[in-house]
């Protein structure tokens, strides 16, 4: 007993020493420069008519989560297509189930900080730029990377149900992930990295609830299993848990010590740490939040490139609930910041 006892701190050290070397030979091999950026996008589009537009964002979403951390992770989720507003015939993206947890109250921040650029810029800038630098900012606002965000997107003029049926799913595992992600041209490290925006907000319990009940998933932490059945006593009620145990508010690296744990919410996040190609990138993650920081800028920086309108494509939105041709807004900019400061 004394002998095995002995020997367990040296394996430790052995293991830690071993992994804090794989995470800087991943860190010293896989450095880059940033994504490059698509055509029509600049990282300085707003210089001549909205140079004030990121300080704008950024004090506007300061002063909400002092009073409200809990729409930082619902920014982090939106883009500008997802706040177009649907009908009973024709739902919206906001109706899709990726997207129902959604918060109303981050929809209506994003619609805050548009009038308000309006209100010194004009109809300048795109809902699409304003939630691509919401998502930005929630990230950092809350302890994350700040990472420059290219400019120029256009205003959508319908909204994709179908691509966002081709979400990754809380319940997929790891071989599903990486399939539907690499058709986007994200690899292993992208996933990895995405995956860590799991750091702060909670979820529903539908979302986890088949991993405890009614046969417990053997690759969940039998204390946060316990827990998550108290909280949730069926998969339709409306509770909701952490994704991070440790740091929910926070952005930073404590999602993958959670996965090292065995603590893990969703299925698609705990089968990071199971599957081989994955597990080396959540160790490094875990024991190098610089890294995790370095690889989820650059992979946030090429997801917000996907399918974006430039140029003359598109539109800019008088308001970015609904398309210009279907607006009834009757008000000035001015009279509707006046009107949603008494809110």
């Amino acid at each position: 007993m004394a002998s095995a006892s002995a020997s367990s701190p040296s394996l430790y050290s052995l293991l830690l020493i071993s992994l804090l070397i794989l995470a800087s030979h991943f860190h010293a091999s896989e450095a880059q420069a940033r994504p490059p950026i698509v055509k029509g996008l600049s990282w300085t589009f707003y210089q001549s008519n909205c140079p004030n537009l990121e300080t704008i964002v950024r004090n506007h979403l300061r002063n909400v989560f002092k009073v409200d951390i809990g729409q930082a992770p619902g920014l982090l989720g939106c883009d500008g297509s997802v706040l177009l507003n649907g009908t009973a015939s024709n739902p919206g993206e906001k109706e899709t189930r990726p997207n129902q947890t959604l918060r109303p109250e981050a929809l209506k921040t994003i619609e805050v900080l548009r009038a308000l650029i309006q209100q010194q810029c004009g109809r300048v800038v795109s809902c699409a730029d304003i939630t691509a630098l919401a998502a930005r900012d929630a990230v950092f606002l809350t302890g994350g990377p700040d990472f420059p965000v290219p400019l120029g997107r256009r205003d959508s003029l319908t909204f994709n149900v179908t691509e966002t049926s081709n979400l990754p799913s809380p319940f997929s595992n790891t071989t599903v992930v990486l399939r539907q992600m690499g058709a986007k041209k994200f690899d292993a490290t992208d996933v990895v990295a995405l995956s860590g925006g799991h750091t702060f907000g909670r979820a529903h319990c539908g979302t986890f609830f088949r991993r405890v009940s009614p046969v417990q998933d053997p690759t969940i932490d039998q204390t946060l299993a316990n827990n998550l059945r108290a909280i949730c006593p069926n998969a339709s009620s409306p509770n909701t848990a952490d994704l991070d145990l440790r740091t929910p508010n926070l952005f930073d690296n404590k999602y993958y010590v959670d996965l090292l744990n065995r603590q893990g919410l969703f299925t698609s996040d705990q089968d990071l740490f199971t599957d081989p190609r994955t597990k080396p990138i959540v160790q490094s993650f875990a024991l190098n939040q610089t890294l995790f920081f370095e690889k989820f800028a650059n992979a946030m920086i090429k997801m917000s490139q996907l399918s974006v309108l430039t140029g003359n494509q598109g539109e800019i939105r008088s308001k970015c609930s609904v398309t210009n041709s279907k607006s009834l807004i009757t008000s000035t900019v001015v009279e509707e910041v006046g009107e949603i400061a008494q809110f």
